[in-house]
């Protein structure tokens, strides 16, 4: 149940990473595509070093983050990329979500705010908890699901960590499920081909992935164990909603992700 709360709600905040609105306004600003990334979403930290980003998003290329972070700052500051980023998300969302969006803020903003009372250890939600709630509903809940998910993205870090589990060993591991395209993973996070290949075949030596680069038993057996930690840290946020509520917040958030997907918001989703 407490992944499906997470999932039922997580492309309202997701699409804010592939937004053409976002993009646009990063661009303008005179930020490549990675660099408005790492600024957009590191903003909330303040003027934060790259040893401080790379640490807080953990999976990718460390190369990638220093060739633009702290450069970005005296691009674009961090104050205007939160201004730039949450315009972005008011223009997105609003031509795909419903107006009616009381019930389910409400028990999304319950969840966050509940989050809030737990800030140790979690560098990047906490980063986004100090930021002020908007005034729109439609805002709300998008800040909602931004803090529910880094909140959890937090938690995944840790459950990587105590498994020893690096950054790139994190990505071929979630590769080998043979859900996602291993070369989008590696691109995206800025990997070269010898790295991905080095450490595919250090996980094949471990008994993790097969010859064909999926999980063997024992990887998919750690795989599940990650996960659950993550759940099993990412379940006090929504322990102040009963069952019921719990099911009504699906019954929900699963429309309104299922019309960002279906706008093409979330590329590759539909």
């Amino acid at each position: 149940m407490i992944r499906s709360l997470w999932r039922s709600l997580e492309a309202v905040h997701a699409m804010i990473y592939f937004a053409p609105e976002a993009e646009r306004r990063y661009t303008e600003a005179g930020l490549d595509r990675p660099g408005g990334y790492f600024a957009s979403r590191a903003a909330a930290l303040g003027r934060a070093s790259a040893e401080v980003v790379i640490s807080t998003f953990y999976n990718f290329n460390p190369a990638l983050i220093r060739a633009r972070i702290p450069q970005a700052w005296d691009t674009v500051s961090p104050e205007q990329m939160l201004k730039l980023r949450l315009e972005a998300a008011d223009e997105a969302l609003r031509k795909v979500l419903p107006d009616d969006l009381k019930e389910i803020t409400e028990l999304a903003k319950r969840a966050a705010e509940r989050a809030k009372e737990m800030l140790p250890g979690r560098t990047l939600f906490a980063a986004h908890a100090s930021l002020p709630w908007p005034d729109e509903t439609h805002l709300q809940l998008w800040h909602a699901q931004t803090l529910l998910r880094e909140f959890r993205g937090d938690g995944h870090l840790a459950a990587l960590l105590r498994h020893n589990i690096t950054g790139i060993e994190a990505l071929v591991l979630h590769a080998a499920e043979g859900d996602y395209p291993a070369e989008t993973l590696r691109k995206t996070r800025g990997w070269p081909e010898e790295k991905w290949a080095e450490t595919v075949e250090d996980l094949q030596s471990r008994g993790l992935v097969n010859d064909e680069q999926l999980l063997t038993p024992q990887g998919r057996e750690l795989r599940t164990s990650i996960e659950d930690a993550t759940d099993h840290m990412n379940e006090p946020a929504y322990d102040v909603l009963s069952d019921q509520e719990k099911q009504r917040y699906v019954e929900l958030a699963a429309p309104l992700s299922k019309a960002v997907i279906d706008s093409g918001l979330v590329p590759g989703r539909r």
